[in-house]
């Protein structure tokens, strides 16, 4: 990531600033663009439709494409999971007591 400065230009009664090919190609821009505000600023993310989802064999490979370090999902193989009785029936949550009657 990188900071750059960006100027702001009239642009009829409103204000506009002009965001370089390379970095609406980068973050797939097309036609619109959602702003969300926020405390610390503003967050400009390209409109994508709700419902297109990318499939399991997509997500695997953007996050092996990616330079992320995925190192810390290790970790969760020792959260204890593999001590639970997973093909047990026992029930993992107690089950409430009725409440007695009053008499």
């Amino acid at each position: 990531m990188q900071t750059m400065e960006l100027k702001i230009a009239k642009i009829g009664n409103s204000r506009g600033i002009r965001i370089p090919t390379g970095v609406l190609r980068r973050y797939a821009f097309t036609d619109a663009a959602v702003m969300v505000e926020g405390v610390d600023g503003i967050l400009l993310r390209p409109k994508r439709q709700a419902d297109v989802k990318m499939s399991w064999t997509d997500t695997a490979a953007a996050m092996a494409a990616s330079s992320e370090d995925w190192a810390e999902w290790e970790g969760v193989s020792d959260d204890g999971l593999a001590d639970v009785p997973w093909n047990d029936d026992t029930p993992m949550v107690k089950k409430k007591k009725a409440p007695r009657k009053q008499s």
